[in-house]
């Protein structure tokens, strides 16, 4: 019989729950991080902890003492979550994100080396404007989704002109709205860009062509530009048919959201998703 995965709750200083492999601590270890849900990922910290990674994740905004929304958000708060697997015995230490916490991931790289690697699921090239409320409860006017030593970034805000078509009762595409903000703030976008250039991590960018919530294929191009301009490799994986949602190999694609269109179609996500994972575990393992 296979050996158990060790698993353990977290609540101090942040809700969260670990993974570790059955051999105990891993010398590799990953930080899971949700996207705009804000939940906590044990089925993903479970997969990679079968895998022989030590994983952990943690309720990055929404918790107890952190902002409700992504908004003015402590990147360092990343810093301090890698901590978890330092802790726990991991010698190389992965961040892997998902939209908004990819977008999160690439720039506390580009901060501090607290990531020797860095797994970007349908990122983003630029910092955006906050999702959702702050410390003031407010989500209006905007701020920046992330600060770093008590300054905010540079962002992109969005374009208010923009308005959903109709009928208002079906999933909305939001890709039209981030386009749309990229061309109403183009004076923005130098300021707000990821300096991806500057970090030492290495760096896994996995983009679908479908993708119907953001232009995450654009903007992963954008960012492995940025770093072949430095002289830096990075590692591309894209599925023309896959949306937003990627999925990894014997992950169950989540339900389509009555709320957004993500795009593309589970099989392409889960095609992606098996593509990218040779180049994932080699990144967190270092080979």
């Amino acid at each position: 019989m296979a050996a158990e995965i060790a698993e353990y709750e977290l609540t101090d200083p942040w809700t969260g729950f670990i993974a570790e492999p059955p051999a105990g601590s891993g010398s590799a270890g990953v930080l899971v991080l949700s996207g705009s849900s804000g939940r906590i990922e044990r089925e993903r910290c479970r997969l990679f902890a079968r895998a022989g990674v030590t994983a952990a994740t943690v309720r990055w905004f929404g918790g107890p003492g952190q902002p409700p929304g992504i908004c003015e958000l402590p990147l360092e708060t990343l810093v301090e979550a890698t901590v978890l697997l330092r802790e726990r015995g991991a010698e190389r230490v992965s961040i892997l994100g998902l939209s908004k916490s990819a977008e999160a991931a690439l720039l506390v790289s580009t901060l501090s080396n607290c990531a020797d690697a860095v797994i970007a699921l349908a990122p983003s090239s630029v910092v955006w404007a906050n999702v959702g409320p702050g410390h003031d409860s407010r989500d209006h006017p905007y701020r920046s989704s992330w600060t770093w030593q008590g300054q905010s970034l540079p962002f992109v805000p969005y374009d208010e002109s923009w308005l959903p078509p109709e009928p208002s009762d079906t999933p909305v595409a939001l890709l039209d709205w981030y386009e749309s903000s990229l061309m109403a703030y183009q004076d923005r976008l130098g300021l707000a860009a990821i300096p991806i250039e500057k970090t030492d991590a290495d760096l896994v960018l996995i983009a679908g062509g479908a993708d119907k919530m953001w232009p995450s294929l654009r903007f992963a191009h954008e960012l492995a530009d940025r770093r072949t301009t430095a002289g830096r490799e990075t590692i591309v994986t894209t599925h023309i048919d896959a949306g937003h949602r990627i999925t990894f190999p014997n992950e169950v694609p989540p339900p389509p959201s009555t709320r957004f269109d993500h795009g593309g179609t589970p099989e392409a996500g889960a095609a992606l998703g098996a593509a990218a994972w040779p180049h994932v575990m080699a990144a967190i393992h270092g080979i």
